[in-house]
């Protein structure tokens, strides 16, 4: 019975491990995974629902993990779906 439960504990702690090494950003429209440049607490689930660009631009550790290609895409696709 304690084994069951360490193992348990074991696989939630590493989930929640692995869960910090991502950023969740929460679209109008979609959510987006993008990696951490390191494993941290900062961040993880952001939401950008409403929010302008340049206010998402501004976080360094979003800024690391790729968010301008992120918001350069979104923005293409936005335009093509408006055409």
């Amino acid at each position: 019975m304690m084994k069951k439960i360490i193992v348990m504990l074991v696989i939630a702690l590493a989930a929640g491990y692995g869960f910090l090494g991502y950023h969740f950003i929460l679209f109008d429209d979609s959510l987006k995974i993008l990696k951490k440049t390191g494993v941290r607490y900062e961040n993880t689930v952001v939401d950008a629902r409403g929010t302008k660009k340049l206010e998402i631009l501004l976080k360094p550790d979003l800024l690391e993990a790729g968010i301008q290609d992120l918001v350069k895409q979104l923005d293409t696709a936005a335009e093509k779906a408006q055409q």
